[in-house]
């Protein structure tokens, strides 16, 4: 009996130097980190402030920097496929050989729809969400620490593929028969598959907690009418987390059963059907497109009314068209596959729902721009990646409804057409969303704004980058191009992929300004320093401190329309009344835990045991999970006390909390 499974020496790829290359460049990285961090002293503070934190906005924080590491990692598989087709043209074979270029496509869709762009838009949720609602935190707090261990036990997992085995081969979606043992026998669809078997679990939870959360915990007078549109968008998303990623898990499951077991239900020789796996993941996949646009949406509804000085525009036509794409987001996944031959009445169907849902898109759309028509609007970095996106998301939705006619859809299905409407949805829409509440946000976060100059020089990059980058994709889509390709024959392909890797290089730069702009505001953060509300801002996360305490607000606010706080700033000034003093009460927050940490581990042991079939190990692993669960269980104390005479030196250190 071997100890270590399937796992040898031969499963490090010692021959691959790019490969060693990289592996080895990200263990020295993770190396050097380490050690400067345990040398300044400063592990203790790590665990206690942020590992073992419950706090809603630490998590947030974490996650939002679990993904923009993750933007990096992605980004650089983005940059290696492009250089790649940009020089593999006729006899020239390129630098990535075929097996290698199938990895990297494989984890760059994976790395950047579930480790990316799921935790960015987790992250802003997690730490806006609660404060706008006004709540001092989660419904669940050790729940969300949960989750984001288990998010980040399925990063860790996919980048470990990166120096020991391999990763999938068969793309980001993993359609059998591929994904089968009889076609991947190697171990890379294993990562896929519990990598995000294991932070799908985690999702599960993140909208499990949130909608309990927006529905259960508002502030006294925050009826559903008076939310702030973010948190409408949040729930609408974190519904759909809860309806759809049960059917992943569902259907990631059955394949794992077909390669495990030897079952079929996938298999076609075995009577399985490959067709059910693609509606299946499908019924989970489109759903997905707006768990990540429609808080970018928020977004943008609370940056627009902001740097507009106006009210949204049509806030309830805006609440109705998110609950229809949520809805509607159901009743459109057919349209992925309108080649599999389910007939001209399903097809009809599926064409003309999808061209409903671009009907409330339209009317958000309409209502920024009415928002912004007659305001006095101020051009900060937030506000120019939302007016870039107005722009962007238009065309790639154009291209979408083109897409969604099926004589069309047959000609440009698997084509380059459809890899750049993709991307033209999902960069010009959440990524886009995603910069702009970073920004936004920020200075909320950390007590100080990012640097402008910088913000404007790394926007310009993007927005440039995406054009040049993506829309020779449209016209090699419709010349013919397939996805996917290591090497092409057709030598009037090249000029348009080598302007489309020009393009990736600018976007490079943007992101290289974005590092810079973070150095370089944390370094100036003394004349960045904010005020509680830098923005002028309508909703309640600007009436905390910035950075908000650990309790967010020291007295809950009485909420009696919607901008609550705007209003409130309002009647301050026309009503010119001293303000009245306050009385401070103790306050209980839930109590730090390692819980969240120690699920991470035993979830990373048991997906790598399970990966490489050394079954002591997995059993351990359960076993350290079970145990782990128990011990929460059975916790003496669940929260601590903090006096009220703490709260009242807070607020009178800060002086930044607005009564409301």
């Amino acid at each position: 009996m071997n100890l270590l499974g399937k796992l040898n020496w031969n499963a490090i790829p010692f021959d691959q130097p790019i490969i060693m290359g990289a592996s080895g460049g990200m263990v020295l990285v993770i190396v050097l980190i380490l050690s400067w961090v345990t040398l300044k002293g400063y592990v203790p503070y790590l665990w206690r402030e942020w590992i073992t934190s419950v706090d809603h906005k630490r998590i947030g924080i974490m996650y939002i920097i679990l993904a923009l590491i993750m933007l990096l990692r992605g980004f650089a598989d983005a940059l290696m496929m492009r250089g790649q087709q940009a020089v593999a043209a006729g006899g020239a074979q390129g630098y990535l050989p075929p097996e290698h270029f199938d990895q990297i496509f494989s984890a760059h869709g994976t790395i950047m729809i579930f480790f990316m762009a799921m935790p960015f838009v987790i992250g802003m949720m997690n730490f806006v969400v609660p404060l706008q609602l006004g709540v001092r935190d989660m419904a669940f707090p050790t729940l969300n620490s949960v989750a984001l261990g288990l998010t980040a036990s399925g990063i860790l997992l996919t980048n470990i593929s990166l120096a020991v085995g391999e990763f999938s081969k068969a793309g980001w979606v993993a359609y059998p028969p591929l994904s089968e043992l009889q076609f991947s026998p190697g171990v890379g669809v294993d990562y896929y598959l519990w990598a995000l078997q294991i932070s799908g679990v985690g999702t599960l939870m993140t909208g499990i907690n949130f909608v309990a959360t927006i529905l259960k915990t508002r502030a006294p007078g925050m009826s559903y009418m008076r939310m702030p549109v973010f948190c409408w968008t949040s729930l609408a998303a974190n519904l759909l987390i809860v309806a759809a990623f049960p059917v992943l898990t569902a259907t990631l499951a059955m394949l794992l059963l077909d390669r495990y077991l030897g079952f079929h239900f996938f298999t076609t020789d075995g009577q399985g059907n490959a067709m059910m796996y693609v509606n299946l993941f499908w019924v989970w996949g489109h759903p997905e497109v707006y768990i990540l646009v429609l808080p970018a949406f928020g977004i943008f509804s609370e940056v627009v009314s902001t740097f507009s000085g106006k009210p949204l525009f049509g806030y309830r036509s805006m609440v109705a068209a998110t609950m229809a794409i949520c809805v509607l987001s159901f009743v459109v996944w057919l349209h992925h596959f309108f080649t599999m031959g389910a007939g001209a009445n399903v097809n009809g169907f599926f064409g003309v729902m999808t061209m409903i849902i671009a009907v409330p898109t339209g009317v958000k759309v309409f209502n920024w721009l009415f928002t912004m028509y007659g305001g006095r609007i101020r051009f900060t970095v937030p506000i120019l990646w939302s007016i870039g996106f107005m722009v962007t998301f238009v065309i790639g939705g154009m291209t979408g409804v083109l897409m969604a006619v099926p004589p069309a859809d047959f000609q440009l299905h698997n084509s380059l057409f459809l890899i750049a409407h993709f991307h033209n949805v999902i960069i010009g829409g959440t990524v886009f969303g995603l910069m702009a509440g970073y920004n936004y946000w920020f200075p909320k976060a950390f007590g100080f704004k990012l640097d402008e100059r910088w913000g404007r020089v790394s926007f310009w990059c993007w927005l440039v980058g995406f054009y040049v980058a993506f829309m020779p994709l449209y016209a090699l889509g419709l010349m013919g191009m397939t996805r996917r390709m290591q090497h092409y024959d057709v030598a009037s392909w090249q000029p348009w992929l080598v302007v489309a890797a020009v393009g990736v290089v600018i976007i490079l730069v943007g992101i290289v300004s974005q590092v810079i702009q973070l150095v370089v505001s944390i370094r100036d953060r003394e004349q960045l320093k904010v005020t509680a509300d830098p923005w002028n801002g309508r909703t309640l996360e600007w009436a905390t401190a910035s950075p908000p305490a650990a309790w967010n607000f020291a007295v809950l606010p009485q909420v009696t329309d919607l901008d609550a706080l705007w209003n409130k700033k309002q009647r301050e000034r026309t009503q010119a009344q001293p303000p009245k003093e306050r009385k401070f009460e103790p306050i209980e927050v839930p109590k730090n835990s390692a819980t969240g940490f120690i699920t991470a581990f035993f979830a990373v042991v048991s997906g790598f045991a399970m990966i490489w079939h050394i079954w002591w190990m997995a059993g351990a692993g359960a076993i350290g999970l079970f145990l782990t669960m128990l011990a929460f269980a059975f916790r003496d104390e669940e929260e601590i006390e903090i006096p009220a005479e703490q709260v009242a030196r807070f607020e009178q250190a800060n002086q930044a909390e607005i009564a409301v």
